[in-house]
């Protein structure tokens, strides 16, 4: 009988090590070690889920480089609900931003690259990427107003409303637009996160991000109505 994989603890391990390590150098509530650990384990566990479901019995190179950029996102989260209360250290949180956005780039030419590409491989990759898009339009909105949340709030609104109709659950067709918008607005918030732009500069990038969000998710709910009128 094939060995079903579990999700590598080494993620949860060396994710709180990173949560010591940022409390030793930078201030980090009891809120933000809560949020961090929470992300960690969590998705650790939807991951579990996703292998023993789909009975995958190797993790694959790929997948790793995802957990990697997946315990990042973690340390973010962390920090991120950190600044509600106090000040953090935004050098230490591009330092930790700027090597996630370089590994979503990673993990997919790996993939590509060992032939280990799979379903669950790409949905685990997108859904990091939809978390650390929330993650920081929660920070970037505590400067520039709440309507940024939209941004992050985007990926999870068109879940939701598969879940009161069903037919938007349909598997959408590949599409490389949605990995460059993904891209664009990932550095676009990293960019208005550093604060080493005006203002007027800061609230354009993040209004240009939400525009692609948009045009890349209607045309999703554009395909998937005229695939029902079919």
């Amino acid at each position: 009988m094939q060995k079903v994989h579990v999700a590598p603890l080494w993620s949860v391990a060396f994710g709180v090590f990173g949560l010591a390590a940022i409390g030793w150098f930078s201030t980090l509530s009891v809120a933000g070690w809560g949020a961090g650990v929470l992300y960690l384990v969590c998705s650790n566990a939807f991951l579990t889920s996703g292998l023993r479901r789909r009975e995958t019995a190797h993790f694959g190179p790929a997948n790793a480089a995802t957990e990697v950029r997946s315990t990042l996102v973690g340390l973010i989260t962390a920090l991120v609900a950190t600044s509600f209360s106090a000040p953090i250290s935004v050098p230490l949180l591009l330092c930790l931003t700027v090597p996630a956005l370089a590994l979503d780039a990673a993990d997919g030419w790996i993939a590509r690259r060992t032939q280990t590409t799979t379903e669950l491989g790409a949905r685990f990759d997108m859904e990091v990427d939809a978390f650390l898009l929330l993650v920081l339009s929660a920070y970037v909105a505590q400067n520039l107003g709440w309507w940024v949340l939209l941004i992050g709030a985007l990926r999870y609104a068109f879940v939701g409303a598969a879940w009161v109709l069903p037919w938007m659950a349909a598997t959408l067709p590949p599409r490389y637009w949605r990995k460059v918008v993904t891209a664009v607005a990932g550095i676009g918030l990293t960019l208005v996160a550093s604060g080493l732009m005006p203002t007027w500069a800061d609230i354009l990038t993040a209004l240009l991000v939400l525009v692609l969000l948009v045009e890349s998710f209607g045309r999703d709910v554009v395909w998937l109505v005229r695939r029902r009128s079919r």
